[in-house]
């Protein structure tokens, strides 16, 4: 189909330049596409193509061919002049085109179109332009902490993270110890997003967001039993939306810890799709406190809880109905949201999920005709029906801080152990850090980590900067917990049997265990990426589509044909001028676009421009030709959907590089996470031309899009190598991009003692060097192992007792990092000794 469609144009080029004058004509078609390029408006647009057009005519070859030619342009100018005559154009083409637009449109649920209105519209909305303008990105603050939030992370969250033991913690406990509890508590670990006003700390959501990622590089349980009650639950809906009165109440007990909350919304038939959660709430009158009041009987099964087995107090989910229309003529009033205390008579509420073999507080909770009054509803009566409202729009935040912060804490716990241990570990006489098919799974594993702390860093000052990004916090839940599965594999392959035989000593496995639990948790990626993020930012963010939409639904017809009308021709002028954007800067490989910083990453802001036209274009032409049918086409939203993401977070590494004061010694890792993404935004895009239905339309959008081919490639070996040096060895970047998370050196911290070593090796490898040059390859020295060798050198000479005495503490430093540990048969397993297998089970 490509080569057919290529024929056609060359064949068309061709009678254009022979038949019709030559370069005049390849002059004239030229300044067309730069007026289409340079997006004018309809008006300018055909005033300016009349000039050219008579300039044309004129100064054009004559003849039959030629006149033709001229013909069918004066015919097309025409055509354009009357679509400047608006009352002629409204009822020729507006009018009718919307009535088929609306048999077209899809039906929307009230959910549906909460969740659209939730949050606000950033540098997503940018990436649907075509034409984003750096401007806007580039000139957002840094985030920064605070004197007191940076106090914070140097005192109260270092003094917590050394009382973590995680062995103790996951496997002889099942739980956090109660001092930490207490200190979590009393430090106010709980209270980051409460006000100060009310004892909270009224943190930055730059400053939680580094705060969870030093605790998930100590302990997972630790992380998640804080990121919990600082995310959506009774904190943050009591925050925008409780009555004074349920402040005043509330909000302090919560910041001293008096009281602990969960939010229980998933059941066992409403999990992904929570609008549709069976749990009822019923208007209806009873006792409460020995008087009778106007209230809800509410029943319920909810599961999957964090903090549900210790909280106090409960966030509950449910759909509220008025049978008896006591409240007026509504009997179904939508999902709401109340606060019920723990002891409510009717509550079944303590026992615990066992997550994936961490154990955080996590568990379901009942209830059975549980009867509260209506003041329990978050926000009291007035607010009843508004509870997924609420959920959106809050979600729409706290999704881009507790899971991807606590996911890039473990990424960067796994690259600052994973990078040391590479480099003291040998193998063949070699650290394995310096083989070459470990160097690449290094690189990795420091790309996908420094793309990961980007999108948190920069998508957490920009909702400090008063953004509340809907689609980027889909983004970040999907693609920085799936970065985070990706390092945890990687660090978990190169440690090898360290990393999988459980015990004190082993510091990978638990951050392993728990990948699947982010991947799950907030809305499941597989949903958040065939769904939620395309599928909510085609119509959030496109320029033109909510237009087109809520002009086409407006009940004041006249004013809809209106607004439908300015939209659909601006969307149409919009499409043709990405078409042309995308076919010119994929043909020049976007090298004659402009870039807003000079330098060695000045070209990755043009491939970003080049793939937002490329990306705006394919998104108009699936979704006017396959309309509502999309929305069932989840592969095909999907793969749009990463191209988008793709788009967002290589934003994220250049502007992240720009924060942190364009460090050339950074480039090879800002240059890797970059060439990752484009390279994955071009295959993406490919596997949507392949898998598209219209298969002359998926040849057109190719040619248009790739009319080179896929020129991208994704990072190289020798990139790679120089990625991997940068965590091998006791780097300035090596600190930077495991800033935030807990090394100290001291007793029981495995990454405080890998660095340790990781400094000694660097320090100690001319010792190493001359044993192997003076003793080993002279014969003097013929031992196996490192302590023979360091014996056999001091009795040559080789090695002075210093040298030596230096060399055996390093190698008994590895050792001991190495080490994995073993138990009695007897210690494992839950019963004092385990019962002897049956004879059927025996091999």
């Amino acid at each position: 189909m490509l080569a057919i469609i290529w024929l056609v144009l060359l064949a068309a080029a061709a009678f254009a330049v022979t038949q019709v004058g030559g370069l005049v004509t390849l002059a004239f078609i030229a300044a067309v596409l730069v007026l289409a390029y340079r997006r004018l408006s309809l008006l300018t647009f055909t005033v300016t193509f009349t000039v050219l057009l008579g300039v044309y005519t004129y100064f054009g070859a004559s003849g039959a061919p030629a006149g033709l030619w001229k013909g069918f342009l004066w015919l097309l100018l025409a055509g354009l002049w009357l679509l400047n005559v608006r009352p002629l154009r409204v009822a020729a083409i507006t009018r009718p085109f919307m009535k088929a637009y609306l048999r077209l449109l899809p039906s929307m649920s009230q959910t549906e179109k909460e969740a659209l209105e939730a949050g606000t519209v950033w540098w997503d909305g940018e990436l649907f332009t075509g034409a984003p303008r750096w401007q806007k990105l580039l000139a957002a603050r840094p985030p920064q902490l605070t004197a007191e939030e940076q106090a914070f992370l140097d005192g109260p969250c270092m003094q917590l993270c050394a009382m973590l033991d995680d062995w103790h913690i996951t496997h002889e406990r099942g739980d956090l110890p109660p001092q930490v509890w207490d200190f979590l508590k009393s430090r106010g670990f709980f209270a980051m997003i409460i006000p100060k006003k009310y004892g909270g700390l009224e943190f930055s959501a730059y400053a939680h967001s580094c705060v969870l990622s030093m605790l998930a590089s100590r302990s997972t349980t630790c992380s998640s039993t804080v990121a919990v009650p600082n995310s959506l639950g009774p904190a943050e809906l009591l925050n925008h939306y409780g009555t004074e009165e349920q402040k005043e109440y509330y909000l302090p007990r919560l910041a001293r810890g008096e009281e602990v909350p969960c939010f229980a919304l998933t059941g066992p038939r409403a999990g992904s799709d929570a609008g549709s959660i069976p749990d009822t709430g019923i208007v209806c009158r009873g006792s409460w406190q020995g008087r009778e009041v106007l209230g809800l009987r509410l029943n319920f099964n909810k599961r999957y809880i964090t903090l549900a087995p210790v909280a106090t107090v409960i966030g509950l989910a449910f759909r509220m109905f008025d049978p008896d229309k006591l409240l007026g003529e509504k009997t179904d009033i939508g999902i709401t949201v109340a606060l019920i205390p723990r002891g409510t008579p009717g509550i079944s509420i303590g026992r615990r999920h066992f997550p994936i073999n961490v154990p955080f507080q996590n568990g379901p909770i009942q209830g059975k005709d549980v009867f509260v009054p209506l003041d329990f509803i978050v926000g009291g009566p007035k607010l009843a029906g508004a509870g997924w409202r609420m959920l959106v729009e809050q979600l729409s935040v706290g999704r881009c801080i507790s899971l991807p912060s606590s996911a890039t804490g473990g990424a960067k716990a796994g690259v600052w152990a994973t990078g040391a241990y590479a480099r003291i570990r040998t193998q063949f006489n070699t650290p394995v850090g310096r083989f070459e098919g470990v160097e690449a799974v290094l690189a990795r594993m420091v790309g996908l980590t420094y793309t990961m702390d980007a999108a948190r860093a920069v998508t957490a000052g920009a909702i400090d900067g008063g953004e509340k990004p809907s689609v980027p916090s889909a983004m970040l839940k999907y693609h920085v917990t799936e970065m985070g599965r990706q390092v945890a594999n990687d660090a978990m392959d190169i440690h090898g049997g360290k990393g999988i035989c459980l015990g004190p000593s082993n510091y990978l496995a638990r951050g392993y265990e728990i990948v699947p639990v982010a991947i799950t948790v907030e809305g499941a990626n597989l949903l958040t990426r065939n769904l939620i993020i395309f599928g909510q930012g085609a119509i959030r963010c496109h320029p033109f589509v909510l237009r087109e939409m809520t002009a086409a639904r407006n009940p004041d017809r006249r004013a809809g044909v209106q607004e439908f009308d300015r939209a659909l021709f601006g969307h149409v002028g919009f499409t043709i001028s990405n078409a042309v954007r995308s076919f010119v800067m994929a043909l020049t490989h976007a090298r004659f676009t402009r870039a807003p910083v000079q330098g060695a990453t000045a070209r990755y802001y043009q491939h970003v421009v080049r793939f937002s036209a490329s990306f705006a274009f394919a998104v108009d032409v699936a979704m006017l030709t396959l309309g509502g049918y999309l929305k069932k086409k989840e592969n095909l939203s999907a793969r749009l959907g990463d191209v988008l993401s793709c788009m967002y977070l290589a934003s994220m590494v250049l502007k992240h590089h720009e924060n942190q004061g364009r460090r050339e010694e950074d480039l090879p890792m800002v240059e890797w996470a970059c060439r990752n993404l484009l390279y994955d935004a071009q295959e993406r895009l490919h596997g949507f031309l392949r898998n598209f239905p219209n298969r002359f339309l998926a040849g057109l959008m190719r040619v248009l899009i790739f009319p080179r081919g896929r020129i991208y490639s994704a990072p190289g070996d020798r990139l790679g190598r120089a990625v991997a040096a940068l965590v091998t060895s006791p780097t300035e970047t090596r600190e930077r991009l495991c800033e935030y998370t807990y090394r100290r050196i001291e007793p029981g911290n495995a990454l405080g003692l890998l660095q340790e070593a990781l400094l000694l090796a660097v320090q100690l490898e001319p010792l190493e060097k001359r044993i192997r040059v003076e003793g080993v390859k002279s014969g003097r020295v013929t031992a196996l192992d490192l302590p023979g060798r360091i014996q056999q050198a001091l009795a040559a000479g080789i090695l002075s007792e210093t040298e030596a005495a230096s060399l055996r503490d390093y190698d008994r430093k590895v050792m001991d990092l190495i080490h994995v540990d073993d138990f009695d048969p007897l210690a494992l397993g839950t019963q004092a000794q385990p019962p002897a297998r049956s004879s059927a089970h025996v091999a």
